[in-house]
């Protein structure tokens, strides 16, 4: 079963691989990207999509940051409150002895 989820994993990846491949080859057409004040970028298309999608992907990425910094912050604090300050279940179940019986 391991050996066969493996090598699925693995027809996966390259059906994958070869269909952006093909994307790439089918798509080698020059492009022309207008600018402002009459600037223009001239690069095959595939280029332009891949340029386009890592461009969104460094935004998404940037836009996530400060929530990512605020969610590091909050669990640290939290990590240092739980190891300084036991909470009461553990209080209570160290002061009262254990019951042994039916």
């Amino acid at each position: 079963m391991k050996n066969f989820m493996w090598l699925l994993k693995w027809v996966l990846k390259a059906a994958i691989f070869f269909t952006l491949f093909a994307f790439a080859l089918n798509n080698q057409q020059d492009t022309t990207v207008h600018f402002f004040f009459g600037t223009q970028w001239r690069a095959p298309q595939v280029l332009v999509v891949l340029s386009a999608f890592a461009t969104g992907v460094a935004v998404g990425v940037l836009g996530m940051v400060p929530r990512w910094w605020t969610q590091r912050r909050a669990a640290a604090k939290a990590k240092l409150n739980q190891i300084s300050l036991p909470d009461a279940n553990t209080v209570q179940t160290m002061q009262t002895p254990a019951q042994h019986g039916l």
